[in-house]
């Protein structure tokens, strides 16, 4: 079975060691962590000029190596070719493995940041895939700048604000990291630190073509992913 990825860059690492795992072949293509940055209604209509120029007749499915993303997924329409999507909110709980584990977790370490290896590398910041990311990965002497002291130091600190709200920083470790850079970053902002192990199996059994419904929605051709707004995250709409 031939199978399209599309994925954001962060899953990186993890998408092709998922992918050298599959029993199929699959065709890879990486999307900026940028996307996240334009807000979910124009990410959705980018990943949608994405999705439209795959061509038809050669692919089984298309895979979104995505969560919802603040609603990045929301409204993407399967053209020729089923698309294929995680029941995840974000990248988080793919790399933990599951929605539940995610959860459990979130509920019981309150202002906590998480990270992997594929947001260490692909942006300097810390910045968080659920929020407004735009200029976090710019020191404040590059704000300085481009918008002169007064603007640019109000700007800095309007952008690093969400970090009085954070005490702990949580490297998610697959395997397949780098270096330990990720420690030094988490010193940087006087966080407490965790290592949590990660899980691939999820985005295994996704390259793997193990959809079963508890974990992913597909669309056939002439639906849509929406969001679900339930404990569900996505659901298709005709």
């Amino acid at each position: 079975m031939r199978l399209k990825l599309i994925s954001c860059e962060v899953l990186f690492r993890e998408m092709c060691d998922a992918c050298a795992h599959s029993p199929h072949q699959v065709d890879l293509d990486f999307l900026p962590k940028g996307l996240h940055d334009l807000g979910g209604k124009t990410m959705a209509e980018k990943l949608q000029e994405v999705v439209d120029r795959v061509p038809e007749g050669i692919y089984k499915a298309i895979l979104l190596g995505y969560g919802l993303c603040g609603n990045g997924l929301d409204g993407l329409s399967a053209r020729h070719t089923r698309l294929v999507a995680p029941r995840a909110h974000d990248c988080i709980a793919l790399l933990m493995g599951s929605r539940e584990r995610y959860q459990t977790y979130f509920e019981s370490n309150p202002g906590t940041y998480y990270r992997s290896t594929g947001w260490l590398e692909r942006g300097k910041g810390l910045q968080q895939l659920t929020h407004n990311t735009t200029g976090f990965d710019e020191p404040m002497e590059m704000m300085v700048q481009k918008y002169g002291e007064d603007n640019g130091r109000y700007l800095y600190e309007e952008m690093t604000r969400y970090r009085s709200q954070y005490s702990k920083l949580t490297f998610i470790e697959t395997g397949l990291e780098a270096n330990g850079n990720f420690i030094a970053e988490a010193k940087e902002n006087g966080w407490s630190f965790e290592r949590l192990p990660g899980n691939l199996a999820w985005l295994r059994r996704m390259v793997q073509g193990e959809w079963a419904e508890a974990e992913f929605v597909v669309a056939l051709p002439g639906q849509r992913i929406v969001a679900s707004y339930d404990i569900g995250v996505l659901k298709v709409k005709a």
